[in-house]
């Protein structure tokens, strides 16, 4: 299987010339060794070379010993390797010494020392439209940012090959695969999560069939605001299981730590209308063939259900748009007030610039997302922010164009970084 370049390869390139070590964090089996080892010249395997728990109890300095940059892969398998590479850096002063990669941040009761000026962090995610080839990438969320946005016209994609991608996900091992075997392999990536990493993780042994249980509920509710009491309920009710709001926060904790689950956290913008604003993040599984997995759904599944259809598209849209907003130094909000106006994502730089998404699957939305576009631009208090640099409608099955009124329509096989 030939290597597909990833968009993070340049903030790694970047990030090695900048700093001593550089750490690769991203959900198992998403691609990070692969990319690393484009950029290393020695490898370490914590997790496969039998020598490494001796040599750890012995002489970890040993472990270092390799050209550079070495990649130290699943380094959290021995958490303390971490101090040493940091001791390291400090030694040898000099950049671009270490990779690390890890699918799983090591539990709170390591003890481990700031990275703070010796490491910088690279998120990685699944595969992106843009890196499977499936987006030409006509419209660059760079561009969209700056609100200079260069005429476009794409044609559409068809309904079935969206939910194809979504089953398949983006994994770079499912390349090739039908959506048959595809929905296997990603039952089985849940398998040994329930019954083998979550309890990895945490230290602690983990019950799978209410981590199951968490799962689908999550899946259930993907791309909205659900608090922990409603997964609760949502719980019992669906899956005639109890868990208790503990036993939830603490599984929602280790899903994050293995980088499974993803917070979309709220916009906080200055507004003239006297509503409040909803602090609570949306939840989304870190790829949307998980939830499909979670539920046993398949493609005809899918397809009788276009309402829930929709808000996976949804979750695929935000997935993209993070691994995109990442790549020009952004991040990704949703926006919900009390007056029930509703913003699927705004992605904002550092320096303030962001521009607005509403997510629709069809065609026959587009008219209600641009007015709930212009509703959310009336109510921004210009005296204390700007205006977004530009308004947009992310689409599944229609085609990519600028409205009369400005409105950029995107096709997401037209989107990239």
């Amino acid at each position: 299987m030939s290597y597909i370049k990833r968009i993070i390869e340049e903030d790694l390139y970047e990030k090695l010339s900048a700093s001593g070590a550089v750490l690769i964090k991203g959900p198992k089996s998403c691609g990070k060794t692969t990319t690393a080892k484009q950029f290393a010249k020695s490898v370490l395997e914590m997790d496969k070379d039998k020598q490494v728990p001796v040599i750890m109890a012995t002489n970890p300095q040993l472990l270092l010993v390799g050209e550079t940059p070495r990649l130290i892969d699943e380094w959290q398998e021995q958490a303390e390797i971490w101090n040493y590479v940091r001791h390291e850096v400090d030694e040898r002063k000099a950049k671009g010494q270490f990779i690390l990669t890890g699918s799983a941040n090591p539990t709170d009761d390591v003890k481990l020392h700031s990275g703070a000026g010796r490491f910088t962090v690279v998120q990685m995610d699944t595969l992106t439209w843009q890196e499977l080839g499936f987006s030409k990438a006509t419209v660059k969320i760079s561009d969209l940012l700056k609100g200079e946005v260069p005429d476009f016209y794409d044609t559409g994609i068809s309904l079935d090959f969206i939910i194809d991608r979504m089953i398949i996900g983006g994994w770079p091992t499912l390349l090739n695969e039908n959506t048959k075997n595809a929905l296997k392999m990603n039952s089985g990536y849940l398998d040994l999560l329930c019954e083998v990493d979550m309890s990895r993780a945490s230290g602690v042994k983990r019950d799978p069939l209410k981590v199951r249980s968490l799962l689908r509920s999550l899946a259930r509710n993907t791309a909205t605001i659900v608090d922990n009491r409603t997964l609760e309920q949502d719980v019992k009710f669906s899956d005639r299981n109890e868990l208790s709001r503990n036993t939830i926060s603490e599984y929602l904790d280790v899903l994050s730590r293995l980088m499974i689950l993803y917070e979309q956290p709220a916009f906080n913008p200055h507004i003239r209308s006297s509503a409040s604003l909803r602090k609570s993040s949306k939840r989304h599984l870190c790829d949307t063939s998980l939830a499909v997995a979670a539920l046993g759904l398949d493609k005809e599944a899918l397809l009788k259900d276009m309402r829930y259809t929709g808000f996976l598209f949804e979750s695929l849209a935000i997935h993209e748009l993070n691994v995109y907003a990442k790549a020009n130094d952004a991040n990704v909000f949703h926006y919900n007030d009390s007056y029930g106006l509703e913003i699927d994502a705004i992605v904002q730089k550092r320096n303030g610039n962001y521009a607005v998404f509403e997510i629709k699957l069809g065609v026959g939305y587009i008219d209600e997302a641009s007015k709930n576009l212009k509703k959310f631009v009336k109510n921004i208090d210009t005296n204390k922010m700007e205006l977004p640099k530009s308004l947009n409608i992310i689409t599944g099955t229609g085609m990519s164009y600028r409205r009369p009124d400005g409105i950029n329509v995107i096709s997401l096989a037209s989107l990239g970084k």
